[in-house]
């Protein structure tokens, strides 16, 4: 049946991005940090956050609006719901991802030039970038989104009598993190750009799993894997690549498993027919505006990618993951 779209519906998602500007805006002035420590009004607020206060007192009303923030008796407060989330001093804070997603918006603003000229040459700045804060934002805004679904990766999935871990692309180790800490007898290597070791090494050492998980420094495109793995996890790193680079990934990590050893993909994946889902196909525009061949894959083209590099019994792990999350996983004949 045809939606029925009106007016309204189109303007509000059209100008979707005004909540999120207003948002990453008071991330970026750390005003929930702030504010989680005591309630403060918005002349003491604005001193202190070195704002202009009409402006700033614009900022919050609009975050009130939408139950971001409540004021009590002139008082501004973060709700404790919200403040779980996003005060740098709580454990949940998701504050990096919600950087992460300004820092990038430049790329979506190319949107149309991109679409009629073809996509960039090279990677987003923001992403690859020498600036110490939009580096954390990236990798530590990974671990955000990984944390949603890592749980419940480690949960499902079953390692058990595996030894050995190969987190390919791994960033910060989130995952590597979980499947340690589900599995005693497992351990793992993280492998990614030399940028990503400082975060890794922090996560992995706020677990307390320095014996168990490694970092190994290279470019999964150009170096050699590290081999004689009974896993081998790539998470959210093919979307990054071409068709041609992605099969070639998927082909190296399968070569650096022992027999019978396991190979996992989880992505954002696209149904077969590409009516979505909409998290996916949105994800898909977001490779477009910011890398040089990335994409939202199928979960047709993901599983034949695996299949082409020698991996048998591939299947959809059957997980409930959020953001439209997929994990693939087969088995290595190699021998």
């Amino acid at each position: 049946m045809t939606k029925e779209w009106k007016a309204e519906e189109l303007l509000r998602m059209s100008g979707a991005y005004w909540l999120g500007c207003a948002l990453q805006a008071g991330v970026d002035l750390d005003l929930f940090t702030l504010l989680g420590k005591e309630p403060k009004d918005v002349p003491v607020l604005a001193r202190e956050l070195d704002c202009d206060e009409e402006s700033l007192a614009m900022l919050v009303t609009a975050l009130r609006a939408h139950e971001l923030l409540d004021v009590r008796e002139d008082k501004v407060f973060v709700p404790e719901g919200v403040l779980r989330l996003l005060s740098r001093e709580s454990p949940e804070y998701t504050g990096f991802i919600i950087s992460h997603h300004g820092q990038i918006m430049n790329n979506w603003l190319r949107l149309p030039e991109t679409v009629r000229k073809g996509r960039t040459a090279k990677r987003s700045e923001s992403v690859f970038t020498e600036d110490e804060k939009q580096r954390e934002d990236f990798l530590m805004g990974m671990f955000n989104v990984a944390s949603l679904q890592a749980d419940i990766a480690a949960s499902g999935l079953d390692f058990s009598g595996r030894a050995r871990l190969i987190d390919i692309g791994g960033g910060p180790g989130t995952y590597a993190v979980y499947f340690c800490r589900h599995n005693p007898a497992l351990k793992a290597v993280v492998f990614d750009l030399p940028g990503s070791g400082p975060a890794a090494r922090k996560c992995i050492a706020r677990f307390g799993l320095e014996d168990r998980i490694a970092f190994h420094s290279g470019n999964f495109t150009t170096d050699p894997l590290p081999g004689n793995f009974d896993v081998a996890w790539i998470s959210q790193v093919i979307h990054g690549e071409n068709a041609g680079d992605a099969a070639a990934l998927i082909a190296s990590a399968a070569a650096c498993l022992n027999p019978g050893g396991l190979l996992c993909v989880q992505e954002f994946t696209l149904y077969d027919d590409r009516s979505g889902p909409r998290h996916a196909a949105l994800f898909g525009l977001n490779m477009l505006v910011g890398t040089p061949g990335g994409k939202a894959y199928t979960s047709r083209e993901i599983q034949d990618m695996m299949k082409a590099a020698g991996v048998v019994d591939v299947r959809d792990a059957g997980l409930d993951l959020p953001m439209d999350c997929r994990v693939f996983i087969g088995t290595s004949s190699m021998v």
